[in-house]
C-alpha cells in the first residue's frame, strides 16, 4: 500500500508545483488591480444636503458663490470650491423668512422677500451654467450630479409667505421649490412651532391641512423640522407621501423642542420618511450661560441701523469685522464632531441607514468643531466606515434617502393626477 501511494503523492506534488508556477506567471504578467482610494469613493457618492441656507448669502453685498470663503472670517460655509473639496453635489437651497404678524400687509411683504430669494438662486444658476443646474425631479438630480455639476432645488422654511392663499405654493413650485416646511420658531397660520411658548392649534390648522394636500398634489416633500410634535403626528397621518425632517436631532441624546423622540423616529421610518441630522450646537448639547457675550452681541447689532442684506459692500465688511471682534473677545461655546456623531449614530441604531441622512444647517447656524463647512463631509464618511457601515449604506445616508423621499412624493402626485382624470 505504501509503495503504491508513493508515485501518486509524487505526481500530485508535481501537479501542485506546476499550477503554482502557472499562477505566479499569470499574476506577474498582469497589472495589479488597485482598489479605489477613500477620496475617490467618497467623491463618487451623490451627496445632497436637505437644508442649505446659502440663499441668505447670495443677497449679501460682494458675496460670490464661485470664490472660496473662510467660515472663520465671514461665517459662510457653502461655496463652489468647498463643495468640490467636500464632494457635496448640492441639494435643497432654502427660502427662509422669519415669522411676523399674521396680517395681509405682512404676508405680501414677506411673499416678495421669498420670491426675490428664489430669483437670487435662479440667478446664481444662470450666471454659472457649467457649475450649477436646476433639478425639477429626483431623476434630474441624479443626472446633474453624475455630470459633475451642482444640483439646485429649493425648499421653503416657514410657509408664512404664502399668507392664506395655499394656491401660491404652485408659484413657488414653478420657481423650483420641491420641499416645504409649514412653520419655523413661532406658531403661524399653518401650524404650531416646536419652540413657541404655547400651541395655537394642537397640530396643523385647517389651513395647514390644505397645505399638506396641495404639497401632495404638486409632488413636494413635506418637512417637519421646527414643527411641534402634534404637527409631526398630523403630517404623518395626512400626507400620502413620506415626510422628511430636513435638519433635526434626537431627543434621546439631547432633550430639546427641536429634536424628536425615538417613538416618533420609528413612526417616521415606518411611513418611509427620513431624518436629516443637523449640526447646530444648541440642538446637540446644553451650553453654559454667557451673559457677557450676549450683551456684546446686542450692542453690536445696535451699532448697525440696517440688516446685513441691505448694507453696501463696505458697510458689510465693517459689520463682519465688528462681529469678528466680538467673537475674539467673547468666544462662543461650541459643540464638536463627536456631539454631532452621537446624534447621527443614535438615529442610525434606532431606524437604520435607509431612514437617516445629513442636514447640518449650513449657513443657518450649523457647524461644529471638526465639521466647520461643506469641505468637511469626508470626515462623516470616514467615521461611518469606521463604525462598520458599508459604502451602500453611506450612499443612502448622504443622498439616496432624500432622493427616495422626493421620488415617493413625485409618484404620489402622479397617482393623484391619474385618479383625478378618471373621476
Amino acid at each position: 500500500m505504501d509503495q503504491m501511494m508513493t508515485p501518486f503523492k509524487s505526481t500530485t506534488a508535481g501537479l501542485v508545483s506546476v499550477l503554482a508556477l502557472a499562477a505566479c506567471q499569470t499574476a506577474t504578467s498582469q497589472e495589479p488591480v488597485a482598489e479605489p482610494d477613500f477620496m475617490e469613493q467618497h467623491q463618487g457618492l451623490i451627496i445632497l444636503d436637505t437644508h442649505l441656507d446659502t440663499p441668505a448669502n447670495l443677497v449679501q453685498p460682494g458675496f460670490d458663490i464661485m470664490e472660496r470663503h473662510d467660515a472663520a472670517l465671514d461665517y459662510s460655509q457653502v461655496d463652489w470650491p468647498r463643495m468640490e473639496e467636500g464632494g457635496l453635489d448640492g441639494g435643497w437651497w432654502v427660502l427662509y423668512t422669519p415669522q411676523g404678524p399674521l396680517d395681509e400687509r405682512s404676508y405680501q411683504l414677506t411673499r416678495d422677500v421669498a420670491i426675490m430669494r428664489a430669483v437670487a438662486v435662479r440667478e446664481m444658476v444662470a450666471a454659472n451654467p457649467d457649475e450649477f443646474e436646476m433639478a425639477d425631479t429626483a431623476a434630474d438630480a441624479r443626472r446633474i450630479a453624475n455630470e459633475g455639476k451642482k444640483v439646485v432645488m429649493m425648499s421653503i422654511e416657514n410657509s408664512y409667505p404664502l399668507g392664506t392663499d395655499v394656491s401660491l405654493l404652485e408659484t413657488f413650485y414653478n420657481l423650483g421649490v420641491r420641499m416645504v416646511g409649514p412653520v419655523h420658531f413661532r406658531n403661524n397660520q399653518f401650524a404650531d412651532s416646536g419652540t413657541d411658548i404655547q400651541q395655537a392649534y394642537g397640530g396643523l390648522s385647517p389651513l395647514g391641512e390644505e397645505l399638506v394636500r396641495e404639497a401632495n398634489r404638486l409632488g413636494m416633500v413635506l418637512d417637519g423640522s421646527h414643527a411641534a410634535d402634534d404637527v409631526f403626528d398630523d403630517l404623518i397621518e395626512l400626507s400620502g407621501a413620506p415626510i422628511i425632517l430636513s435638519h433635526s436631532g434626537t431627543s434621546a441624546i439631547y432633550m430639546h423642542p427641536r429634536n424628536i423622540d425615538d417613538e416618533r423616529l420609528r413612526t417616521l421610518a415606518e411611513h418611509g420618511g427620513v431624518i436629516q441630522i443637523n449640526a447646530l450646537g444648541s440642538y446637540l448639547k446644553q451650553f453654559p450661560e454667557n451673559p457677557e457675550r450676549d450683551a456684546a452681541m446686542r450692542a453690536m447689532r445696535a451699532e448697525f441701523s440696517t440688516s446685513p442684506a441691505d448694507m453696501t459692500e463696505e458697510e458689510y465688511e465693517v459689520y463682519i469685522a465688528r462681529r469678528n471682534e466680538v467673537d475674539a473677545q467673547f468666544p462662543p461655546e461650541r459643540a464638536d464632531f463627536e456631539d454631532f456623531m452621537e446624534q447621527l449614530l443614535h438615529a442610525l441604531r434606532v431606524i437604520g441607514p435607509e431612514h437617516v441622512g445629513i442636514g447640518p444647517d449650513w449657513d443657518g447656524g450649523g457647524g461644529v468643531i471638526g465639521l466647520e463647512d461643506v469641505s468637511d463631509y469626508p470626515a462623516i464618511t470616514q467615521r461611518l466606515l469606521d463604525e462598520g457601515y458599508s459604502w451602500d449604506d453611506i450612499g443612502n445616508i448622504m443622498g439616496g434617502n432624500s432622493l427616495r423621499v422626493l421620488e415617493a412624493a413625485e409618484s404620489h402626485a402622479a397617482e393623484l393626477a391619474a385618479a383625478a382624470t378618471t373621476e
